[in-house]
């Protein structure tokens, strides 16, 4: 079911229903934008409902304050936006799979990147630690020694195993 109106208070009260073993979700806009977004950036966040109705429900307040303070809409988008995406613009999954695009095309076909890359994580996990992440990383220069930390684990495993 889907609602939209033209209100501003509209813009969160679009719904979706799922329906999973015989109970129906509803997601609200906020909810099915953060939804979207771990599916592709953080695959292992995408079934933590409560994480998302929790994220989903402080972007929502915190629109709603923005807008009831008077700011413009856009403004008050950005803020929710930035209380959504909070924590969430570096991705572990992203970097994984930025290295197999680049680095092993031959070997990882762009339709096997994403599984790829989610079963790579684990293993990856001492590497990341070795790292201040944070929202910023992608953007440092600690990046691109992670990057080739990256590249160096998958070439290895890749002549270990033989395969990926």
């Amino acid at each position: 079911m889907v609602a939209l109106g033209g209100d501003v208070e509209c813009l969160y009260i679009i719904y979706l229903t799922k329906i999973t073993d015989m109970t129906a979700i509803h997601f609200s806009y906020y909810e099915l934008s953060l939804l979207s977004f771990l599916r592709e950036s953080h695959p292992e966040k995408a079934d933590d409902i409560p994480f998302i109705k929790e994220r989903a429900a402080a972007a929502s307040e915190a629109y709603t304050e923005a807008f009831d303070a008077g700011l413009p809409i856009t403004e008050c988008i950005g803020i929710a936006n930035k209380t959504l995406y909070a924590g969430l613009h570096f991705s572990r999954h992203d970097s994984i799979s930025s290295v197999l695009w680049n680095e092993f095309s031959a070997e990882v076909s762009l339709e096997a990147v994403r599984e790829t890359a989610i079963r790579l994580r684990p293993l990856l996990e001492e590497v990341f630690a070795k790292y201040p992440i944070s929202d910023e990383f992608a953007y440092m220069p600690e990046y691109n020694s992670l990057y080739t930390e990256i590249t160096g684990f998958v070439q290895l495993k890749l002549e270990e195993d033989g395969k990926l």
